[in-house]
């Protein structure tokens, strides 16, 4: 059975929906805590976020319905030339159909055209799902984070030239 599934810009029309997913799948991996996405002030609100330059997120769509996104935001105290991987969620009827594979190529993409050198990720063992695939698609492991860490309760920090 084929999935009818797409990757689109993110618009306005999505915050709630795709505040909702993020904090879902955090409470499904039991990563609902402190120092998380789950917690974010802007959570509900990330069109306005995303509108920033150098910044771009993108939405997965199963069957016409949002079922998750990716993007890349300029986090302040990166390097030059570095942008971070942000908010990759997907619920999990989207999970299994290449669309975390495709969103990311989607944001590595964007991270070239915004002159990015290379794309930095943190994130937390609990999301054991995403680890394989960051490797699959090329990001290192650091000992350390970069820049000015928001999520301080992400312990495992991923890079990748572009």
């Amino acid at each position: 059975m084929t999935v009818t599934s797409n990757i689109r810009p993110l618009q306005e029309r999505d915050n709630q929906q795709l505040g909702a997913i993020i904090q879902q799948v955090l409470k499904e991996f039991k990563a609902d805590i402190p120092g998380t996405a789950y917690f974010d002030k802007n959570l509900y609100e990330l069109y306005r976020s995303f509108t920033i330059p150098g910044a771009a997120y993108w939405i997965a769509e199963v069957k016409g319905k949002v079922a998750g996104g990716a993007g890349i935001f300029p986090v302040p105290g990166l390097p030059p030339g570095h942008c971070e991987l942000v908010k990759l969620y997907l619920l999990p009827e989207a999970r299994g159909l290449g669309l975390g594979k495709q969103l990311i190529a989607q944001c590595l993409q964007s991270a070239r055209s915004y002159g990015y050198s290379h794309v930095y990720l943190e994130t937390l063992p609990q999301l054991e799902q995403a680890i394989p695939l960051y490797e699959k698609m090329g990001f290192n492991y650091l000992p350390a984070p970069l820049g000015h860490a928001v999520h301080f309760g992400c312990t495992i920090w991923m890079i990748k030239e572009i």
